[in-house]
C-alpha cells in the first residue's frame, strides 16, 4: 500500500514555483527545490516524478492563482473595457511591487522553453491563446456596447494587447520603471478611448 503524503503539496508548489520564478528553470537546482520545498529528494521524485514534473505543476498552479483567477475577478467586476484596463492595471502594480523584478513565469517559462521541449512550448501556446481569447472576448463586448470604438478588427486588438502584456511583463524585469509602464499602456488606452490609469486607482500605486 502506498504511504500517504506527509506534506501539504499546495504549500509545496507554492515554494517551488517562488524559487523557479526568481532563478529560472534551468538555473534550478533539485537542491535548491529541496531546501526550500522542506523534502527529501525521495520525496520529491516520488510525488511529482523529477523537476521537469514539478516544474509543469508549479506553473499550473501558479497560472490558477495568478492569470486565471485575475481573468475570473476582471470579468465580475468591470464592464467590457473597463476589464482590459483592470487587468493592465494590476499587471503594472504587481510588476512594479516585486522587489525582485521577475515578470511573469508564464512569460519567463516562454522565454526559456526551447524546441526539443514541445509539451512545454504546447502549454505556453495554450495560456498565451487563453489570454488572447481573454482580449478577445473584453473586446467584442466593448464594441458592441459602444465602450470603444468598433474601427479595428476586434481579432486585431486582442493580439495587440496579448504582445503588450508580454512585452510589459519582460521590461520590467530590466527595467521596472512607471513611467516606461505607463507610457507603453496610455497610448494603447487612448486608441480605445479607455481610460488609463484605472478610474479611482492612485497612481503612484
Amino acid at each position: 500500500m502506498a504511504r500517504p503524503r506527509q506534506f501539504d503539496e499546495e504549500s509545496v508548489l507554492e515554494a517551488a514555483g517562488e524559487i523557479f520564478w526568481s532563478r529560472g528553470y534551468e538555473a534550478t537546482s533539485t537542491r535548491d527545490l529541496t531546501d526550500r520545498m522542506g523534502l527529501t529528494h525521495a520525496s520529491l521524485y516520488n510525488a511529482f516524478g523529477d523537476k521537469r514534473g514539478l516544474y509543469l505543476k508549479a506553473l499550473k498552479h501558479y497560472l490558477d492563482r495568478n492569470l486565471h483567477s485575475r481573468i475570473a475577478r476582471m470579468e465580475a467586476t468591470y464592464s467590457p473595457g473597463l476589464t482590459i484596463v483592470g487587468y493592465f492595471h494590476e499587471v503594472v502594480e504587481r510588476s512594479l511591487a516585486d522587489a525582485e523584478h521577475r515578470g511573469c513565469l508564464l512569460v519567463n517559462t516562454a522565454l526559456e522553453a526551447r524546441s526539443e521541449d514541445p509539451e512545454m512550448l504546447g502549454i505556453v501556446a495554450d495560456e498565451t491563446a487563453e489570454i488572447e481569447a481573454f482580449f478577445l472576448r473584453s473586446v467584442a463586448a466593448a464594441q458592441a456596447s459602444g465602450e470603444i470604438p468598433a474601427n479595428q478588427p476586434p481579432e486585431d486588438i486582442a493580439r495587440l494587447l496579448l504582445s503588450v502584456q508580454f512585452g510589459l511583463r519582460v521590461l520590467v524585469r530590466v527595467r521596472p520603471e512607471r513611467e516606461l509602464m505607463n507610457g507603453i499602456v496610455r497610448p494603447v488606452m487612448a486608441m480605445l478611448t479607455l481610460p488609463w490609469p484605472l478610474p479611482d486607482s492612485n497612481p503612484d500605486g
